[in-house]
């Protein structure tokens, strides 16, 4: 969470900071080359390893340089920074958005599927009841159908005991 009276704060702060440090470098750099200087009768040895004027300028610049830097660069930094910061916490709620359409998606699939077992189980009770219907059909009909052989047979053993007695009586 950020807090704009503790931002601005933090930046003087920290300008400050980098003011101070800045000069006291200075201070140090230049109160060392001007103890260098002063003990020009040294050994050689002493002179290879004392601090250069050109070591002293090098650092100025580098410091010069990195101030600028600093300056100039703060507030393009900052702002691709926070570019990022908000690209990122655009994406994240694309992200969250479609994570919710697709876990609704996922509940309306199981709620199909689930309702997909029921209509099974209504197709299956369906056709086990045709099943029996058709069961039931076939043996009424295979019923008819030897009542009527029964019949059928009567008739004929009827008609043939006729037959023998016609043709016993003509003898």
């Amino acid at each position: 969470m950020r807090f704009s009276c503790f931002r601005k704060t933090s930046r003087r702060v920290s300008a400050r900071a980098f003011l101070v440090i800045f000069v006291t470098m200075l201070l140090i750099f230049s109160l060392g080359e001007a103890l260098g200087a002063s003990g020009e009768g040294r050994e050689k040895e002493n002179e290879q390893k004392r601090w250069v004027a050109t070591d002293t300028y090098r650092v100025m610049n580098f410091a010069v340089l990195a101030a600028a830097l600093f300056f100039l660069l703060r507030k393009p930094a900052s702002q691709a920074l926070a570019g990022r910061i908000k690209g990122i916490k655009n994406q994240l709620s694309e992200l969250e958005s479609m994570k919710e359409a697709a876990e609704k998606q996922l509940a309306e699939y199981n709620k199909r599927l689930s309702f997909l077992d029921q209509e099974a189980e209504k197709i299956v009770d369906e056709y086990i009841r045709q099943g029996n219907e058709a069961k039931a059909k076939i043996l009424q009909q295979a019923e008819a159908a030897v009542e009527k052989l029964n019949e059928q047979a009567q008739k004929t053993i009827e008609y043939e005991f006729k037959q023998a007695t016609m043709k016993l009586q003509e003898e």
